[in-house]
């Protein structure tokens, strides 16, 4: 494939998160805000849907996409960094000043993808 090296960095953080969500659902069903419905389903299909991005973003014909489907999907799940700033419980007791840092970090990370949607 002729793609650059960081592309495959990016697809295979995206693939590990993904499937992470199976290994380890707990994590991710306590930063779902609870104005969200069924969390257990939201989890299941963010799971998927960044597997699904991490390997479309592997293919040169279909990266583009699957690079604007990231950026989609960055935009998607920011309440949850929100809701993990605002809840106590949802922090995991981690320093304010790291989950404040989260929310400008989702920028950086749309950028990046942005990269790869020519």
């Amino acid at each position: 494939m002729d793609l650059p090296w960081h592309i495959y960095l990016m697809a295979s953080l995206y693939i590990i998160a993904g499937i992470n969500h199976f290994r380890n659902p707990r994590i991710y069903l306590k930063i779902i805000p609870p104005y969200f419905t069924n969390p257990k389903l939201l989890n299941v299909l963010s799971g998927i849907t960044e597997i699904t991005l991490g390997l479309l973003l592997l293919i040169p014909a279909t990266s583009h996409f699957a690079a604007w489907g990231i950026i989609a999907l960055l935009v998607a799940v920011f309440p949850t960094h929100m809701y993990m700033y605002q809840n106590k419980k949802a922090s995991f007791g981690l320093p304010r000043w790291i989950l404040l840092s989260r929310m400008p970090f989702q920028l950086v990370l749309i950028f990046w993808a942005y990269q790869y949607t020519i």
